[in-house]
């Protein structure tokens, strides 16, 4: 009991911070919103769900979370047909994928089972009203996300809770180690943790969870499956762009993109038809990596997709400035450079490419996919690179050597064939809270 009240002391004083600091909270997120979509849902006021309407809840950060959950977004509508599942994201860009993915998974003439909210502050008030008009018989936070008073107020209406795909680096893991009373007390909100690998498992526990509700289940990413629409739209791109060697650097920051302009002009002093279809991570930086690509001399070589522009022999950068194309465009290059890897981020999606069948390369800072960095490298399915310098050299080789290529991106397939399975595992976790139909 003793334990209990100091955890509980923990989170009273974790939300008074959170009170102190609700104006700059604020401004965080006053951009982060859709226009037909009110701000007030930050505050959990959402229309109440109407009588009798059985709701899963998902939460996932941000797109690249929604994408990889999309497995078990799917598996979740299969195995629950007379439930909705609603998907609460914190950013804008996390919310237009979910929009995206319920158009894409709409059944013909049915109305759409998946729907997405904003979600709210992680004010006592706020996540109180939020679980009370949501009524959620499961709710799923997906890989880090743990916020103490939604916990906490799923908790007090009964609502069991699994973390699904948990992940805890150790960097994020040390900076929860000094908020252990904080975490003890969320962590026993949760009904079943389903982790990564063996290393997350242990980190969630040392920070409270109970191990009789804890279970290594994998990695979800493993469980990527493209769908038909990036096939195609991969395969249309690439009839276009005919034989040309094509690289593909997605997800990328700043300090990032001026390194990899940098590599691609080294490359084109050797292969001048070289194409680079730069992805940049986040909406908001498509206009200025477009200048950033005009100020390195490459202006009149760039077409942006977001235009309906389409490479032609002249053109030495494609911009992929859309959203949720990420797939296809990997799926349209010859080698592939995932970013967040050159610039102390911790790098993203490694699998991604490797789903569709394209070598992919990254930079040292690997520190959110260390596991799934690990698993290729074991497998010599994975090109690592230093620098800007280094990627420059390493295309160079690797489209003088296809044999090389069509070597690494057959490791990879195999390595996602392997590892699949924590979507089975993870649907028979849940089933023990929430049993199926």
């Amino acid at each position: 009991m003793a334990a209990r009240q100091g955890a509980s002391w923990a989170r009273r004083l974790y939300s008074v911070v959170l009170y102190g600091l609700a104006p700059l909270i604020w401004r965080r997120v006053w951009r982060e919103r859709l226009p037909d979509r009110p701000r007030r849902e930050r505050l959990g006021l959402l229309p109440p769900a109407p009588a009798g309407e059985r709701t899963i809840w998902l939460h996932c950060a941000s797109v690249g979370e929604v994408q990889a959950a999309r497995p078990l977004i799917e598996a979740l509508l299969a195995h629950y047909p007379g439930h909705r599942l609603t998907v609460t994201t914190m950013t804008a860009t996390g919310a237009e994928r979910v929009q995206a993915l319920r158009e894409a998974l709409a059944e013909p003439g049915e109305a759409p089972r998946l729907r997405h909210a904003f979600v709210p502050l992680d004010f006592p008030g706020a996540a109180k009203r939020f679980i009370a008009r949501l009524r959620p018989e499961l709710a799923l936070f997906f890989e880090t996300e743990l916020w103490p008073n939604l916990l906490h107020a799923c908790w007090r209406r009964g609502v069991p809770v699994a973390v699904v795909n948990g992940r805890l680096s150790p960097r994020a893991f040390q900076g929860y180690r000094r908020l252990r009373p904080l975490m003890r007390d969320a962590l026993s909100r949760v009904d079943w943790l389903a982790a990564k690998s063996d290393a997350d498992a242990a980190r969630f526990q040392a920070l409270g969870m109970a191990p009789a509700h804890a279970e290594v289940a994998g990695s979800l990413k493993f469980d990527i499956s493209p769908d038909v629409g990036a096939l195609e739209v991969s395969e249309r791109l690439r009839a276009h762009l005919g034989g040309r060697p094509v690289w593909v650097a997605g997800s990328t920051h700043p300090g990032e993109d001026e390194q990899l302009l940098a590599a691609h002009a080294r490359l084109l002093e050797t292969l001048p038809d070289a194409l680079l279809i730069l992805v940049p991570r986040h909406p908001r930086r498509f206009d200025a990596v477009a200048v950033l690509c005009r100020e390195q001399g490459m202006g009149m070589g760039m077409v942006r997709r977001s235009r309906d522009e389409w490479p032609d022999e002249r053109t030495v950068v494609y911009l992929g400035d859309t959203m949720g194309e990420l797939l296809a465009l990997y799926g349209a290059g010859d080698l592939a450079f995932v970013g967040g890897s050159l610039v102390p981020i911790g790098g993203h999606n490694l699998l991604e490419p490797v789903a569709m069948g394209v070598p992919v390369l990254t930079g040292p800072e690997l520190a959110n996919f260390e596991d799934v960095a690990e698993v290729l490298r074991e497998a010599e399915a994975l090109v690592e690179v230093a620098d800007g310098e280094a990627l420059a050299a390493a295309l160079a080789r690797l489209f003088a050597d296809r044999a090389e290529c069509r070597r690494l991106a057959d490791a990879g397939r195999r390595v996602v064939a392997a590892n699949r399975g924590a979507l089975a595992t993870t649907l028979a976790g849940l089933a023990r809270l929430l049993p199926g139909e």
